[in-house]
């Protein structure tokens, strides 16, 4: 499997597998929640849609398909023991928060997730706000990225609320949603992304666009936490459940076994 060359809260590498069982076939994928791009990299079909509210990450993403090896040997320059510092990471997050370079910057939206804790994404008023990680030496993704630009060829990438996207969706694609997942505890609602949240009102409209889509014949497919909102929002659903080993909070040695649900809309037999 191809590995995403950027580190991801949430990222759906390691279910991929579990992922790619369930999508129906199609002429194209629709992706309104893209993250790191883990099952975009691990499907085939003819075509794919990639979105994200995230406009750092899809500008990035639109950098390295069309400027591929020229891009990965700029994003190369800023991993080096001299960058590998408090210092150099604070001014360069300060660079990122106020630069209207988008080439630049793309660069250091790599930069950051790679040398910041935890390959954060998240953001305050004043801008990307992840502390400084203090790895050794943070891997830079040169293989990865020249992966991910090959296959970028096929994909048509926008920076767009999930339900213009959805729309956008015809006979024949069939759209996977990854959304901010529900959270398990009030302590581990995870909002700061996109530094705007995703709500219980986004959670909903997001099930009503997949049941219309679903009825239109036009398959999705959502990754979410298995919750008692779940449960009951996903009625209409061919639904998969499953457990997963997760952080579930900011304390690294509390990883627990939590319920994954996988609900497809609009599936055969449906």
């Amino acid at each position: 499997m191809l590995r995403p060359f950027l580190k991801w809260a949430g990222g759906k590498y390691r279910l991929v597998g579990r992922i790619r069982a369930k999508l129906p076939a199609g002429s194209r994928l629709i992706e309104p929640f893209m993250g790191s791009g883990a099952v975009f990299l691990n499907v085939d079909y003819d075509a794919y849609l990639l979105a994200d509210i995230n406009a750092d990450l899809m500008g990035m993403y639109q950098t390295l398909q069309v400027r591929g090896a020229e891009f990965i040997a700029y994003c190369r320059t800023f991993f080096t023991p001299e960058t590998n510092t408090s210092e150099r990471y604070y001014a360069l997050r300060d660079e990122f928060n106020t630069t209207r370079d988008s080439w630049h910057k793309s660069a250091l939206f790599l930069y950051l997730n790679r040398h910041g804790y935890n390959g954060l994404v998240r953001y305050s008023k004043i801008g990307f706000n992840v502390p400084f990680g203090r790895y050794t030496r943070p891997y830079f993704p040169e293989r990865e990225m020249g992966y991910f630009a090959e296959r970028a060829q096929q994909a048509t990438f926008v920076c767009a609320d999930f339900r213009t996207v959805m729309g956008q969706a015809q006979l024949g694609d069939v759209v996977y949603c990854d959304p901010p997942y529900v959270p398990l505890s009030t302590t581990a609602n995870f909002t700061g992304y996109a530094a705007s949240g995703f709500t219980q009102d986004d959670q909903r409209d997001l099930v009503i666009l997949a049941k219309a889509l679903g009825e239109k014949g036009i398959p999705v497919l959502i990754s979410n936490h298995q919750s008692e909102f779940t449960e009951t929002a996903y009625q209409a659903a061919d639904v998969e459940q499953f457990k997963v080993q997760r952080f579930i909070s900011c304390d690294g040695a509390n990883r627990n076994a939590v319920g994954e649900v996988l609900a497809l809309f609009g599936g055969p037999g449906q």
